[in-house]
């Protein structure tokens, strides 16, 4: 067969993810909603203490884990950071670094940074992309993004009335058949867009 064939749609897995917190360290959310496998599920889970950094890098991690090794995994993030990260391939100077970033410094969250790149290891292949977070016009992402969203702040307002120290184990998996139907539609408009 000549050309690159398209994959097969039961190996491709879509993830939107998002993080929220409490000021610049508090309470904190994280959100994934993914569809794979014909089926749409949704994750959140918090922590007493953390950034909004880390709840992002978490969500990102936590769907990555969920989906079945083998997978063509998009990941939806309003987080440029994140983003900007795994596409420009910030990882690889900070591990060459010792992990330490430009300015000789350790770099934060190392712990999360390493367990975000055993997971994307699991599967064939990862396409980054930034989507618009909180925005009022509606993009071919905002349903799966907008979930996620509703999902971090919901746990990061749970983990605020939470007096116990708390980790970022998933609190909840729901399928979410009602999701399922816009983001398959969102992914297949976005299908022949390019990374952006």
């Amino acid at each position: 067969m000549s050309g690159g064939s398209a994959p097969l749609p039961e190996l491709e897995a879509h993830a939107y993810t998002d993080g929220a917190s409490t000021g610049s360290r508090g309470p904190g959310g994280y959100g994934a909603v993914i569809t794979w496998k014909g089926k749409t599920e949704e994750i959140s889970g918090s922590e007493q203490d953390t950034t909004n950094l880390r709840m992002e890098v978490t969500a990102a991690c936590v769907a990555l884990e969920t989906i079945d090794e083998g997978h063509i995994v998009t990941v939806y993030s309003d987080s440029s950071y994140l983003v900007n990260c795994m596409r420009r391939g910030w990882y690889k100077k900070w591990r060459e670094n010792g992990w330490l970033n430009h300015r000789k410094e350790p770099v934060a969250n190392r712990d999360l940074w390493e367990r975000l790149l055993k997971a994307t290891q699991r599967h064939q292949e990862l396409r980054w992309r930034k989507v618009k977070g909180h925005s009022k016009s509606g993009g071919s992402h905002k349903t799966g993004n907008d979930r996620a969203d509703e999902l971090a702040v919901a746990a990061k307002k749970e983990a605020g009335g939470n007096r116990r120290s708390g980790s970022a184990s998933p609190v909840s998996v729901r399928p979410r058949e009602d999701l399922q139907r816009d983001i398959a539609l969102c992914a297949e408009r976005a299908s022949g867009l390019p990374d952006g």
